[in-house]
């Protein structure tokens, strides 16, 4: 076996760094870099008329030259470059696999050359081992010492990351990171940091390559997948194909658990992301076929256009690229998916038994087919009869209700209702000592509940929101019949403003609010919320306010979510994600009916009240606006109305029931009364009943998301009262607080 190890003639000024000095015949290569210097900055002593290519940071400077050293100048500071001859023997018709090694161990460089060795016809490796950490060429050697197959290690001699930044390695580097946005980035080292000087590739094609039969560019945590249609010979591919290049495409794999005991190996890597379709750019190509007018780079051949349709596929090794994270420092371990194809492939590589994902099973519920409703309450006494009638009325089965520091009669209707058995009511007052919001206290706790354990199918909905089914008598019934393979219902907001009414009174809101959002409502951001109907089958393990959260990824091939239209929500948010877009919302099966702000006198008692889950932010004038939309007529299912005034008329027999309400909504009717003789509320319900408010909840759908963020006042009053047409806009800058939108 032929081993060489290399180390360039660079030179690092502290400003300008050299990366190499090449003599080609007559002419002379210079490769520098500078992430403050324009090529043209640079002057050149013996070298006549130099030609100057940029790439990057780095400039490369040919031109004719006589024997002896060049020197390159450039305001303050000088470098002298001796030019070395070049080696293009070593790999002469080879096949060669290129890669550059930051941080990758010995062993795991000869896993690699074994691999595309034996599996994809590569006949020799340039390894550019840019860490300049010690004793990687020295136990590299050792390791393939016996084997008939040519290998240069070569060593820059100068740093060729960005200065600025930290470890490649690092977490903070990983793409797929869950919280990157919270981490704190490594301490700078160039040695490690992202690769800035792609000018690299080009100098070692110059140098040792430019008579290979074939150059494959993959990093050292990457492999080469096993091939379709059984081509074992990616360098005969690139021979044949069109302008000499073939694409590579690579997917991010990971281990389920990093090893106890071991190092991390590539057949430690068993998953992928089931939803993020990532895609790594690589390259290899026949030098010959590519000719001298391409330019090698990191991710591209320039000059050259391979069908990106007919890229090979490659796996990134990402626990090899970011050692020493746990696997969870990398990716959403609920995004990941065993991958057969990889396990069957690297099975028995490196002669490792991989930690693979633990078994799951779905969960049956003995009760199927029925309807469990979970929600939290604070002072919603007058709403809440009608809210148990409707869903009591379309097939709900249990209500599970927690409720926290009521004063208006709330916890009476709740426990009067438990005791008759209508519902099984929770006191929430000790929230605070878990340290949550009194929503995600609730959600905790249920989690645990027998009623949420024994459910079948579960959904949070509050009791400002209706669950609105267009088909039959609008009964659930109705809607699984709509959808009967679906295990995940996604029901979009449909926002019902207050249509100018601003007095409370004791009926149905969906009676007395009847105006509402367009179907198509792309902002405010909240307008297209959704709640998700689920089966409690195990795939997810807990509760979550708009969709269920905690996915076992396992089970991610059982999951049929739909939309309210009935059609598939797509795979990227199964893990995250509240609202629809253009994409995923429907309203012909179901919808959600939310009349977040209902009469104007009984917002007042809502804002007194707060937030169950945002509880540091104020229902001011801001969500009003935002909420308020009157736009459009909107409705409820006509036959289920029918059976909802047979419930409520039914719940309200019961005197107990019926004295409980009355004394809702004396006490609602009190507070109002309190709060308007408030001068701030008094001050506040005035400028809801404005007609400036009015008009501007009948304008939303011509505002963009800097007008929601920074609220109504910045409209201008002649725009408000002025004439629009379809398709005016207005909008402001996005304020430079926080920018993103958030559910109810």
């Amino acid at each position: 076996m032929a081993f060489q190890d290399v180390e360039l003639n660079a030179q690092d000024t502290g400003e300008v760094r050299l990366i190499e000095a090449l003599r080609l015949g007559g002419e002379v290569r210079l490769t520098l870099s500078s992430p403050d210097q324009r090529p043209e900055a640079y002057t050149v002593h013996g070298m006549e008329t130099p030609q100057r290519i940029r790439f990057g940071q780095a400039t490369t400077l040919i031109g004719a030259a006589p024997k002896g050293h060049v020197r390159v100048s450039w305001p303050g500071g000088t470098v002298l470059a001796v030019p070395a001859d070049p080696n293009l023997e070593f790999f002469a018709g080879h096949s060669v696999g290129l890669a550059i090694r930051s941080e990758e161990r010995p062993e795991i460089a000869r896993d690699w050359l074994d691999w595309h060795r034996t599996r994809h016809g590569m006949s020799a490796a340039l390894i550019v081992d840019r860490a300049a950490r010690p004793g990687f060429s020295d136990g590299l050697r050792a390791l393939v010492a016996q084997a008939e197959f040519p290998v240069m290690v070569v060593r820059p001699g100068v740093a060729l990351g960005r200065a600025e930044l930290g470890r490649e390695g690092d977490p903070y580097f990983a793409p797929d990171a869950p919280g990157r946005d919270r981490m704190v980035p490594p301490e700078p080292d160039a040695w490690l940091a992202p690769l800035a000087d792609v000018a690299i590739y080009e100098a070692m094609r110059h140098r040792f390559l430019a008579n290979a039969r074939g150059v494959m560019n993959l990093d050292l945590c990457d492999l080469l997948a096993p091939q379709p249609d059984g081509a074992r010979d990616v360098f005969e591919l690139a021979c044949r194909a069109p302008g000499g290049v073939v694409a590579l495409g690579g997917r991010h794999v990971y281990p389920w658990r990093l090893p106890r005991g071991r190092p991390v190996e590539f057949a430690d890597h068993t998953c992928t992301m089931f939803d993020r379709p990532s895609l790594r750019r690589r390259w290899c190509l026949a030098p010959d076929v590519a000719g001298p007018a391409t330019h090698w780079r990191l991710l591209r051949v320039a000059g050259a256009n391979p069908d990106p349709a007919k890229a090979l596929g490659f796996w990134r090794a990402m626990a090899l690229k970011h050692t020493g994270a746990r696997v969870a420092a990398l990716v959403p371990k609920a995004g990941l998916k065993e991958d057969p194809a990889l396990i069957a492939a690297t099975d028995g590589l490196g002669s490792i038994k991989p930690v693979r994902m633990p078994k799951a099973k779905l969960r049956r519920p003995k009760s199927k087919g029925t309807v469990t409703l979970v929600t939290s309450m604070k002072n919603e006494g007058p709403f809440i009869l009608d809210w148990i009638a409707w869903h009591r009325a379309i097939g709900a089965d249990r209500f599970l209700i927690y409720s926290n520091d009521c004063t208006d009669g709330t916890e009476e209707m709740l426990a009067l209702l438990d005791a008759e058995g209508l519902i099984e009511h929770r006191n929430n007052d000790g929230y605070r000592a878990t340290g949550l919001t009194p929503q995600h206290s609730v959600l905790a706790a249920a989690d645990q509940d027998p009623v949420t354990r024994k459910a079948d199918w579960l959904a949070f909905v509050d009791c400002d929101e209706f669950i609105n089914i267009k088909r039959g008598e609008g009964r659930f019934s109705d809607l699984f019949a709509a959808v009967p393979d679906a295990n995940m219902i996604s029901m979009t907001w449909r926002l019902f403003g207050n249509g100018d009414v601003h007095g409370f009174e004791d009926v149905p809101v969906f009676d007395q609010f009847t105006q509402c959002a367009p179907e198509l409502c792309r902002k405010p951001h909240q307008a297209w919320g959704f709640k998700t109907l689920f089966r409690n089958e195990g795939i997810y393990r807990k509760l979550g306010v708009h969709r269920p959260k905690g996915l076992s990824p396992q089970l991610v091939d059982h999951i049929n979510w739909v939309n309210g239209s009935g059609a598939a929500m797509p795979k990227s948010i199964f893990r995250n994600g509240w609202r629809s877009t253009t994409a995923t919302y429907g309203y012909n099966i179901v919808q959600l009916n939310h009349y977040a702000v209902r009469s104007a006198e009984s917002f007042l008692v809502k804002r007194e009240r707060g937030r169950a889950n945002h509880i540091t932010r104020d229902q001011g004038l801001g969500y009003w606006f935002r909420m308020n939309n009157n736009t459009v007529q909107g409705d409820i299912h006509a036959p289920a109305r029918a059976l909802f005034e047979a419930e409520k008329a039914r719940l309200l027999e019961n005197p107990k029931i019926r004295a409980a309400h009355a004394v809702a909504v004396s006490r609602h009717i009190d507070r109002i009364a309190i709060l308007k003789e408030d001068p701030f509320y008094a001050e506040f319900y005035d400028v809801l009943t404005s007609p400036r408010m009015q008009r501007l909840s009948r304008l939303l759908g011509h505002f963009g998301a800097g007008v929601f963020q920074s609220g109504p006042d910045v409209v201008p009053d002649e725009r408000v009262f002025g004439e629009w047409k379809e398709g005016d806009f207005f909008t402001v800058p996005l304020p430079e607080t926080d920018a993103r939108g958030f559910g109810d």
